[in-house]
């Protein structure tokens, strides 16, 4: 029986995909992120479902229940917070259940980068704007490329989404002045379509003391860049002097 690694959404159990709820109301096990998993996407689990909190597990521990179960031919899902593909630790997992030959199914979900590009009704990528969004998160315990440092990255002046780092808000704002003017837009967006989901809006030079002020040291996105301002140039897609496949232009 496979293994799925299933992401979860970014917080609102309504946001999971249809196949990742399918895959949880039928699996014999789950294994999932409790420390950023919302608990109310287990209410999804069929009864007598053998659920584990992966918090305080190993990757050893995690893979052994995963192999023994797979080994009965129980379906398991290993369910993780928004989409597995960006920092979800997933490809140590795989790598580790491949050498084992047992096989292996990786169900995108939403990420809360999405999701708060959505609380915010804003679009990365906006004509005359920005046409490119980084992904990336600062340096810590987990080190980071140099080439890929956030000095680096601001020279673009694209659009950037970074996790795993608002703790560090100061550190962030001070390395991304290399690059970004002082009245570049920024905004944090704690807990992305969580009930208590928070939107803290500002410039490069103001957002480290509002955040501060908050007291948000984790569970948040910090989006940088002029396609906050909203202010974008119309789409070609919907001109109508462009002519497209589907469409001539006046």
């Amino acid at each position: 029986m496979k293994v799925y690694f299933v992401g979860a959404g970014p917080g609102d159990p309504r946001l999971i995909t249809v196949r990742g709820k399918s895959l949880l109301e039928e699996a014999d096990v789950i294994i999932y992120a409790g420390s950023l998993v919302n608990p109310r996407l287990l209410d999804y689990a069929r009864e007598g479902a053998r659920i584990h909190n992966s918090a305080s597990m190993n990757l050893e521990e995690m893979v052994k229940i995963m192999e023994e179960s797979a080994g009965l031919g129980e379906k398991v899902v290993r369910l993780h917070t928004g989409d597995p593909g960006l920092y979800g630790a997933i490809q140590e997992q795989i790598n580790l259940l491949e050498a084992k030959n047992i096989p292996c199914e990786v169900v995108p979900g939403v990420s809360s980068m999405s999701a708060a590009g959505a609380s915010l009704k804003r679009e990365f990528t906006q004509p005359g704007v920005s046409q490119s969004l980084i992904v990336t998160r600062m340096e810590g315990r987990t080190p980071v490329p140099s080439e890929e440092s956030l000095e680096s990255l601001s020279q673009h002046r694209g659009s950037l989404c970074i996790f795993l780092s608002v703790q560090k808000i100061e550190e962030v704002v001070s390395k991304l002045s290399k690059g970004y003017p002082p009245h570049t837009p920024v905004a944090v967006v704690y807990k992305a379509s969580w009930p208590e989901e928070k939107i803290i809006q500002g410039d490069l030079a103001t957002i480290a003391k509002k955040v501060k002020e908050e007291g948000i040291e984790k569970t948040a996105l910090i989006l940088v860049g002029d396609f906050l301002k909203g202010e974008g140039e119309p789409s070609l897609l919907y001109d109508s002097s462009f002519t497209h496949g589907y469409r001539r232009g006046e």
